[in-house]
């Protein structure tokens, strides 16, 4: 069979594969199933040995018809260098799984790919492989990123519409899905890949001059996807088709009526040769070029027509590898940035509202990889939880990293009423109006709500009204478990810390070195991590056996004071009682017990890292860094000391990725991390934003919210974040009520589940005017860094048109590019269609952007820039304990670091019951922390509580289940 080959294809063939589960080989040109090579896909090429160059006996010239293969592999080789020009390390993949020990056609595709400049990777099978082994290896290759093209060559008895159907579309390079038959039927050829052998019989008789227009065509023995195919392309070229088998009894017949005929499968001998009338253009494709075998039942035809199942299946390999670039070419095309085709979901508003949960559940969500591929992720990029929520790779950033960020949106507020202001409302509203009503791409980007307030007393964070996230219940509980690895990777911390402690102070040094290196099958080894540490400790061994005693007890012994630990258990709920605990106290602790607390899981320091972290690889590298406590000598011990570093980063693995969801005009929303605002930094995290910014494009909207008012998340989030990210904001948008200015001009006190007083639901002017002073504050906090403000007044049914002309007016008068009233909780994002037009003209304008403080400057310096030039204070009044750990921290290298103040979000000032501006107060500095890892020091500003509590009627009073539909009730 080997002599069939043309001169430039031929080569030594190889025994056959021995019997046994499937082996990969890869190369560009060399390596069939029984070639012996071993190794991965991707491993260093296999070449084997060439054959000498000359023909062997018998062997025919190469014909003329093969300057069509040269043809088409030049053409791909072409197409190839012009893709490569721009992605010089693009190189496609053909997979072959192959089930059987005949390698002819497994040469001739070695042989066109390696001519063209592309890599082959064998799959070897067993010749008697089951229907499950095969799809098993199908949908490995589905999934690998650098495979464009997979082809099978089994027996003909394994083909099954499964198989066949379990290759996905896109790598079907031989045509023979349903989905890719479908579209050729359909006349979008253009669209799908076409069998390489019925391409190569029309491309064979258009090339010998034959014309098909009008003629008749039998296709003989053919079956299944190489059938449909050709029928198809025959009868779009205008020829009259006819199917038959070889038995059937009309055969003789239709073989005297055929211009052309088409064998599909070898020629019974009881057929004669002489049903074939002289002159019929006949083309022998009888060599299966799926299983590899050859159709030698059929004699040579005489007949001057005859063009063998050589001719066939050798152009069909050629055909097949163009097929591939074509793949490599539409792979390549799609990972860079493409438009959105976004289809919005439309919103029938009742009045009155309903409740929150009532209109999301009445809006039906897209799926989420419907929603992911109509803004440009790709298959591969998505985590699917469920149907509507996915988590997004990581490796999209590095996909589109030549494309142009979007324009950066803040959304902050004025200082809130402890009922919230609408942030998140606004937010979302925002989004669906320009994404929905002005065809603009926008992304909102959201933090995870704590479970804390969702059964506290601020309830839910999806927004509210007709501007949600959706479905609000996924959203507010559990989501895709972020938090809850979080609060498992924090625990993990905490216990390493105490029981190192215990074991430290129970063990000489030899008892704990031996159990911390320990002797495994006769042979002790340091861990990576352990290495790290004896390098930190200038010990420049790696044999456990060679450590001096000095150097046993440096390595073994952390040595950490008790009275010096900052690390503190966590837990997603609001309770006080953890507030102060005394831990140790069973008897097998053997007396090593202390007080400590607990904080709310968002408090985390882990928290902050997710959210400020830009890759995995970073990511590890904070949370080693996380300092926990000090020596006894006052150095920082960190959770890479103890060792703990790389299982935290397993917690974390899947958190890191943001997840996706929508709202209810269908537009996407990035869900990722959830620090508070005032016990921590209150932003998203960078890498959702980050992200987005590439997905929506030069053009597009990125909507960030920061937590509570201006003074607090507006400002950590340019002085922490930004830093952080490097990204620079074009807006910012202000979220003001009447509700909250009335508060703020003397109104009375706003109580979480207690009606509001009639001041608040009557229009009263002079309270709006009084409260407004809070609103100007708020502008002149965002002016100082150079950044447009557009103020967002949510508007609430009490709201009269004269409150809300006031406010707008003051607001302009404030320095505020634009002042806009929105209704997207009543009508959704038609209600902000002004403010996005808003926003874009403000986007428009050169932002000035820049930090309030240099990080070089002391941490006293720091701190009191942001009391004195954001709060309004006077000056800063610290405790004694707040000195010493800041005097510790600048000794331990930590003094270049901004600051997260830890303040009530319910007043520029620290007691919370101080509204409107507050003047020439002291404000207290209680303690001081170091989140090292997250990359900021944490002063707490008077008695503020890192764990909430719950108040006398919690919401999870109004929270049910229906058993019988499964519906949560009573969320908000």
């Amino acid at each position: 069979m080997s002599a069939r080959l043309p001169l430039f294809l031929r080569q030594l063939r190889r025994p056959p594969p021995p019997a046994g589960p499937p082996r990969r080989t890869s190369s560009g040109g060399g390596g069939g199933c029984g070639a012996g090579d071993k190794g991965p896909l991707g491993q260093e090429r296999q070449r084997n040995a060439r054959a000498g160059s000359g023909r062997g006996p018998g062997s025919p010239a190469p014909p003329a018809r093969h300057s069509i293969v040269r043809e088409v592999i030049q053409n791909s080789k072409e197409v190839l260098s012009l893709l490569q020009e721009k992605n010089p390390a693009f190189k496609p993949v053909l997979a072959i799984i192959q089930a059987g020990d005949d390698n002819l056609m497994q040469e001739v595709n070695q042989n066109l790919a390696e001519e063209a400049g592309l890599n082959i990777a064998h799959i070897c099978l067993p010749p008697e492989s089951g229907e499950d082994e095969i799809i098993d290896e199908i949908l490995k290759i589905n999934e690998d990123t650098r495979v464009h093209g997979l082809a099978l060559q089994i027996s003909e008895n394994s083909f099954s519409n499964k198989i066949l159907n379990a290759l996905k579309p896109e790598k079907d390079v031989d045509g023979v899905t349903d989905i890719n038959l479908g579209k050729l039927v359909r006349g979008d050829a253009h669209e799908c890949f076409v069998s390489p052998v019925a391409r190569a019989v029309i491309e064979l008789l258009e090339k010998s001059g034959v014309n098909l227009d009008g003629k008749k065509v039998l296709i003989v023995g053919a079956h299944g996807s190489l059938e449909a195919a050709l029928q198809c392309l025959f009868q779009k070229k205008g020829s009259m088709t006819m199917s038959s088998q070889w038995k059937t009894p009309q055969l003789q017949s239709k073989l005297h009526k055929a211009d052309i005929v088409v064998l599909g499968s070898p020629k019974p001998e009881e057929i004669p040769l002489s049903w074939i009338q002289p002159g019929t253009a006949v083309l022998n494709c009888s060599h299966d070029f799926l299983s590899g075998k050859l159709g030698w039942g059929s004699p040579s035809v005489h007949s001057s027509g005859l063009i063998t199942e050589g001719d066939v299946s050798l152009l069909a390999a050629a055909l097949r590898i163009q097929n591939l670039v074509s793949s490599g070419r539409r792979w390549l095309r799609e990972q860079q940035y493409t438009r959105w085709r976004l289809h919005c979901l439309k919103l029938q508003p009742l009045s009155p509202v309903p409740s929150d949960i009532e209109i999301s559940r009445a809006q039906t969500p897209k799926a989420v990889d419907v929603l992911a591929k109509e803004i440009g992720l790709l298959a591969d990029e998505i985590e699917i939880y469920g149907k509507s929520k996915a988590k997004v790779r990581l490796s999209l950033l590095e996909r589109l990293k030549d494309q142009a960020d979007g324009k950066y949106v803040l959304v902050a507020g004025i200082t809130p009423t402890p009922l919230g202001e609408g942030k998140s409302t606004v937010t979302i509203g925002l989004v669906q109006a320009l994404t929905a009503h002005l065809n603009v791409n926008s992304f909102a980007c959201l933090r995870q709500p704590s479970q804390g307030p969702t059964f506290g007393v601020k309830g839910g964070a999806a927004g509210g009204g007709y501007a949600q996230v959706i479905p609000m219940e996924e959203f507010n509980l559990h989501l895709t478990g972020d938090i809850h690895a979080i609060t498992a990777a924090n625990n993990l911390l905490a216990a390493a810390i105490d029981t190192r402690i215990l074991h430290e102070n129970t063990q000489t040094d030899k008892a704990l070195y031996n159990r911390l290196v320990p002797l495994v099958n006769g042979v002790r080894e340091f861990s990576q991590i352990q290495l790290a540490r004896l390098k930190k400790l200038g010990i420049n061994k790696t044999d456990p056996g060679t450590l001096t005693e000095e150097e046993i007890s440096k390595f073994a012994r952390l040595n950490i004071d008790p009275a010096t630990i900052t690390w503190q258990r966590v837990l997603d709920t609001n309770d006080r009682f953890l507030r102060k605990i005394t831990i140790g106290q069973a008897n097998t602790e053997k007396g090593c017990s202390r007080q400590a607390q607990f904080d709310i899981a968002v408090a985390s320091e882990i928290m902050a890292v997710l959210a400020l972290t830009d890759s995995l690889t970073d990511m590890k590298e904070r949370l080693g860094r996380m300092v926990v406590a000090s020596d006894k000598s006052g150095q920082p011990i960190t959770a890479e000391d103890l060792g703990v570093t790389g299982a935290l980063t397993v917690l974390m693995k899947d958190a890191i990725k943001p997840n996706l969801m929508q709202t209810l005009e269908g537009t996407p929303v990035f869900v990722h991390a959830g620090p508070f605002a005032n016990i921590a930094h209150g932003n998203s995290s960078v890498l959702a934003d980050k992200i987005a910014l590439k997905l929506v494009g030069e053009e597009g909207f990125v909507v960030t919210e920061a937590g509570f008012g201006a003074d607090i998340g507006m400002e950590k989030f340019f002085n922490i974040k930004c830093r952080a990210s490097g990204l620079v904001p074009n807006v910012v948008v202000l979220v003001a009520t009447v509700r909250a200015l009335k508060m703020h001009g003397g109104g009375p006190s706003v109580t979480a589940g207690v009606p509001l007083k009639r001041e608040y639901t009557e229009e009263n002017i002079q309270l709006v005017a009084d409260g407004c002073c809070n609103l100007q504050k708020q502008i002149q906090i965002a002016q100082l860094f150079g950044v447009p403000v557009v103020v967002a007044l949510n508007v609430f049914k009490t709201d009269t048109r004269a409150e809300i002309d006031l406010v707008c007016e003051l607001a302009k008068r404030a320095g505020a590019f634009d002042a806009v009233p929105c209704y997207h909780w009543s009508i959704g994002g038609k209600g902000s269609v002004d403010l996005a037009w808003a926003v874009r003209e403000a986007a428009s304008k050169r932002s000035r952007f820049q930090f309030l403080y240099d990080v070089q400057l002391p941490i006293v310096e720091k701190i009191r820039t942001i009391a004195q030039a954001v709060y309004g204070a006077k000056d800063i009044e610290l405790s004694p304990e707040a000195q010493s750990k800041i005097d510790r921290y600048t000794q331990q290298g930590f003094g270049n670091l901004p600051i997260c103040m830890a303040k009530t979000h319910l007043s520029l000032s620290h007691e919370p019951d101080k509204k409107g501006v507050p003047r020439d107060f002291i404000l207290p500095i209680s303690d001081v922390r170091a989140s090292i890892g997250a990359g900021f020091i944490y002063p707490l500003v008077g008695m503020m509580s890192t764990m909430p509590g719950l108040p006398t009627r919690p919401c999870f009073y109004d929270i049910d289940l229906d058993t019988e539909t499964e519906q949560v009730k009573g969320l908000f």
